[in-house]
């Protein structure tokens, strides 16, 4: 993937959609009380507000679909205190419906008028939206015939959900108009970024508990030559430096074996001998067995690591001022703890204060660092995207953008 190529999806101003009747995607699908069932975190549904008030503006007939949790967990809810969150913060009522595609689900979209928006229920009570498979396929399914003659065109807000090949992701596109909404175009014009050989130097701090899916991350970068330095932290911090022959300890090196990740220090060490630019930290915050905190070099580790030491924050940061472009993904830290939040809260707060950088942030836990520190300006996005956005720096092609591509050439003319 090029610049050019990430950024060639169409766009709400590539549609015609004044007065329309308009199906959008959302991703509204928040952490929730298990007792209780209220949203904890509104953030994912104040993203799509810009889109939501454009299409209002602009006398369309809106109908969002959403999924919230997945069968059998605890927040696999329906969507009625969703609309009524949303429509308290839109300012005007989010009408909502206990049907997905079904006869009354049906009607109240043909019922509904000019500035009006619906939202159905989870679209994952259609057991159809949690099936993986081609967009060509999807666009057969029951829930895509059943809906998408109701509709002018459909619009995808829902970057989170673009890594998956679901009926109300990939489906739609091929049947309706397409674009991205105004959501989803802010996320792709700032992940174009990290393709554009404009914004160098590049730095990348990967970090957080997802050694398996970080590691593909780190190859492609090296791969595509687009890091000028990869800073590690967390559990990947710690895969580096066993491949590089470091003792942490008997307890740390427990935890990577139960957690599967010693499998991957032959990737790790045919990494380092290629010469990718991956630095690791020269001291952690470490927690003891009676519970108190030191800060220890990792060649004298004697309990958990729970966090990068003030050393090695002063390091990185010292390494981002001289970038163009930081992306930041996955906490240093066990942040959940307190005493092991200081390690993420600094690295984000140096990436910010570098007035000469673009900063990414990826992933809910540095989302919150932002909103802690009070951070928010041109020169900052912080992505919805999850998955999807693992998927896009291991240089994998997203299934919602490439549904949308298919749109522009079937709909739009495009080639």
């Amino acid at each position: 993937m090029d610049v050019q190529e990430v950024l060639r999806v169409p766009l709400m101003d590539d549609l015609d959609l004044d007065s329309k009747h308009v199906l959008i995607r959302l991703d509204l699908n928040v952490p929730v009380d298990p007792k209780s069932g209220e949203i904890l975190d509104d953030s994912r549904l104040r993203a799509h507000i810009p889109t939501l008030k454009e299409l209002i503006e602009r006398g369309c007939s809106v109908v969002a679909v959403s999924h919230q949790g997945r069968p059998g967990m605890s927040d696999f809810l329906e969507l009625k205190k969703h609309s009524e969150l949303l429509g308290k913060i839109l300012g005007r009522e989010v009408h909502w419906i206990d049907d997905v595609m079904g006869p009354a689900a049906r009607g109240r979209i043909k019922e509904l008028g000019s500035g009006e928006i619906l939202l159905l229920d989870n679209i994952r009570f259609v057991s159809e939206e949690s099936i993986e498979a081609e967009p060509e396929k999807h666009a057969k399914s029951f829930l895509v015939q059943r809906l998408y003659k109701l509709f002018d065109a459909y619009v995808n807000d829902a970057f989170a959900t673009a890594h998956r090949s679901h009926a109300s992701i990939v489906g739609f596109p091929l049947v309706l108009p397409s674009a991205a909404g105004r959501l989803m175009e802010r996320e792709i014009k700032a992940l174009a970024r990290i393709f554009d050989p404009e914004e160098r130097p590049m730095i990348f701090v990967l970090g957080g508990s997802k050694v398996h899916d970080t590691i593909r991350i780190i190859e492609n970068l090296v791969r595509k030559n687009v890091a000028e330095r990869i800073l590690t932290t967390g559990l990947i911090a710690e895969l580096f430096l066993v491949a590089k022959g470091v003792n942490l300890g008997r307890e740390n090196m427990n935890v990577l074996e139960e957690m599967g990740v010693l499998s991957l220090v032959p990737r790790a060490r045919r990494l380092l001998l290629q010469g990718a630019p991956i630095e690791t930290p020269i001291d952690f915050k470490v927690e003891k067995q009676n519970n108190s905190v030191v800060e220890s070099p990792p060649h004298r580790v004697e309990g958990i690591i729970k966090d990068i030491g003030e050393a090695t924050a002063n390091m990185y940061a010292e390494l981002m001022k001289d970038a163009k472009l930081i992306v930041i993904r996955g906490p240093a830290g066990v942040i959940e703890d307190p005493r092991f939040k200081n390690g993420t809260r600094a690295i984000v707060k140096s990436a910010i204060e570098n007035v000469n950088a673009f900063t990414i942030l990826g992933g809910g836990h540095l989302s919150a660092i932002a909103d802690e520190l009070g951070v928010k300006g041109e020169n900052l996005h912080v992505s919805t995207g999850g998955g999807a956005l693992l998927l896009f720096l291991a240089g994998e092609r997203l299934p919602a953008l490439e549904a949308l591509r298919i749109s522009a050439e079937k709909f739009l003319g495009w080639k």
